[in-house]
């Protein structure tokens, strides 16, 4: 019988179904097919039995490889250097749960951070495995997100980021724009870029639209808000770098500066203001708005 392995420790199992190959066993396969995790590495996580079957029977060195296995494996990073700055739970209840997370962290694993992440900070905090995040926000941008307690309820809170019944507001320092006049809104057509990791602006049907709001006026740095109609890929720092005002500390937007790991100087200055939404449960009108606040150069903040 199929079922899901538990989370260990906040980190749930990833999945892979074995492909066609010639490999003898299970282990020849997994390295071949991740040549990053060292043979070593696999056998020391097989002998902590974190390499599963779909029924979820340890599997071994000696387990024989064969076409459509699904296993389960917990993935690990040697060495993975805690992130310093905490989040705060905002609400909790039976079924939702609404976090304020700090900028450099990740709501999920990604790259070098599988345990150091919003959700796995989360599941051990509260003990509860059960919690999916019902959106994301870049690893950079800080504030409000919200996560499903429960899976009775889950499809009905996800059913409203589909149907555009969440209103997001955000808050962004970026570069003064006085010859544009706002409140204004950003339409384009959003694609994947180069690298890969990135999007840009081309012709064609929109697929992204903003609206930008200025609520300070101080100095060669304004305060905005940007409300997304529309939920694509680094849509409001594409559409801000667009107009001639990237966000503060943006390091992908209008060009990639990278940052070297632990630096944590120069937060990029969005922030995931409040989220908004008539519950699909109660009925009753809820919002959730984050403590934190951006820095403004003026200010020293």
């Amino acid at each position: 019988m199929q079922k899901r392995p538990p989370n260990i420790d906040g980190l749930a199992a990833s999945t892979l179904q074995l492909p066609p190959g010639a490999w003898n066993s299970v282990l020849d396969c997994l390295c071949d097919r991740f040549p990053s995790v060292s043979r070593a590495q696999w056998l020391a996580r097989m002998a902590r039995g974190r390499v599963v079957d779909g029924g979820g029977e340890a599997l071994t060195p000696d387990s024989p490889f064969r076409v459509g296995l699904e296993v389960h494996y917990y993935r690990e990073v040697a060495d993975e250097v805690a992130i310093p700055f905490e989040e705060n739970i905002l609400h909790l209840d039976d079924d939702l749960l609404v976090a304020d997370k700090p900028h450099f962290l990740p709501v999920t694993p990604a790259g070098g951070h599988v345990h150091e992440t919003l959700l796995g900070r989360l599941v051990r905090r509260t003990g509860n495995t059960e919690l999916a995040p019902l959106h994301r926000i870049d690893r950079d941008t800080a504030g409000v997100v919200l996560f499903s307690t429960h899976p009775r309820s889950r499809g009905r809170y996800q059913a409203l980021f589909r149907q555009r019944g969440m209103h997001k507001t955000y808050e962004a320092i970026a570069p003064a724009l006085p010859g544009l006049a706002f409140p204004r809104v950003r339409s384009s057509r959003l694609v994947a870029g180069e690298p890969f990791f990135r999007m840009r602006e081309t012709d064609g049907a929109a697929n992204s639209e903003t609206r930008i709001q200025v609520m300070e006026r101080a100095g060669d740095l304004w305060r905005y808000r940007l409300e997304p109609i529309t939920g694509r890929k680094h849509q409001l720092r594409v559409h801000m770098a667009a107009l001639g005002a990237p966000i503060v500390n943006d390091d992908l937007y209008p060009v990639v500066c990278r940052r070297e790991p632990g630096d944590y100087r120069a937060p990029m200055q969005l922030l995931a203001r409040q989220l908004a939404f008539v519950d699909p449960l109660s009925g009753a009108g809820r919002v959730f708005t984050s403590a934190l606040e951006l820095r403004t150069r003026a200010t020293g903040d």
